[in-house]
């Protein structure tokens, strides 16, 4: 899914888009600046009480990282069609390589990485990343207005069809309950600035800013979503708690059911949408 079709989703929903008429400097200057702000802000708060440098890591990593790329294109789709999906597709853009450099920050630097050769491989499995690819080549299509064959689009709506219900069989099928016995208070919050803490500071800042309407409900669906399931995957590989990072991912996503349910809710009752 992670190679073909979830890439394939991203590719044709950033290609068909039109780059001008959704192209929002303000929001992703917000994004860019809400999720650095919250990198900085984690970083400096959590040192003072997280002692192993493979914990810090993954819980900087595990609060701050949204699985924006399966939930939140699947809920700003429903939220508001084409047009979310079309502007979700543009902030996946920015957010997939931010989030996997300072992914890569938060594990390697509180280690203390002698070895330069790891950090330039892992930066080159970055490079490599599938999603980072399809938003690369899907950019030129979308400013340009350049259209594939009808037949590569054919197939690229397959693909990218099978991702929404493919994400929700691994989903469901990688959750362990039987984990949440040894959650640690790390993971709890780690959770509640995932689901909680920022995304109702940021989306309150972006409130103050100006945002209104889809676009401010763009950015809390953003913030809010829960941890991304790559996060596992690069915490193991860099030598972080694998475990932490699992829990994690495991309660960030059973508590967004709630927490972004209660999101969107009020977004509508304060007729935001």
């Amino acid at each position: 899914m992670f190679v073909i079709t979830l890439p394939a989703l991203v590719f044709m929903s950033i290609s068909r888009t039109d780059f001008h008429a959704v192209f929002n400097p303000e929001q992703l200057g917000f994004v860019l600046f809400g999720t650095l702000l919250s990198f900085i802000a984690l970083w400096v708060i959590a040192k003072r009480w997280i002692r192993k440098p493979e914990d810090l890591g993954v819980f900087i990593q595990g609060a701050f990282r949204s699985n924006y790329g399966i939930i939140g294109l699947a809920v700003s789709y429903n939220l508001f069609s084409d047009s979310g999906l079309a502007q979700a597709s543009l902030l996946l853009a920015l957010v997939i390589p931010l989030f996997n450099v300072l992914s890569i920050l938060a594990l390697s630097i509180p280690a203390q990485r002698s070895g330069s050769s790891s950090l330039t491989s892992t930066a080159m499995e970055v490079l490599k990343n599938p999603l980072i690819i399809a938003v690369c080549l899907a950019l030129p299509f979308s400013y340009f207005g350049f259209q594939l064959p009808e037949v590569a689009q054919k197939t690229g709506r397959y693909f990218a069809n099978l991702t929404l219900p493919l994400a929700l069989l691994a989903i469901g099928g990688s959750l362990n309950l039987q984990s949440l016995r040894n959650t640690s208070a790390q993971a709890t919050w780690a959770t509640l600035s995932k689901l909680v803490i920022l995304p109702v500071a940021l989306t309150m800042m972006a409130w103050l800013y100006g945002f209104r309407g889809q676009d401010l409900t763009m950015l809390m669906v953003l913030f809010g979503c829960p941890t991304a399931a790559a996060s596992f995957v690069m915490a193991k590989g860099m030598g972080g708690n694998a475990e932490l990072a699992a829990n994690i991912i495991l309660m960030t996503t059973l508590g967004s059911v709630v927490s972004l349910s209660s999101g969107i809710y009020l977004m509508k009752v304060l007729a935001v949408i």
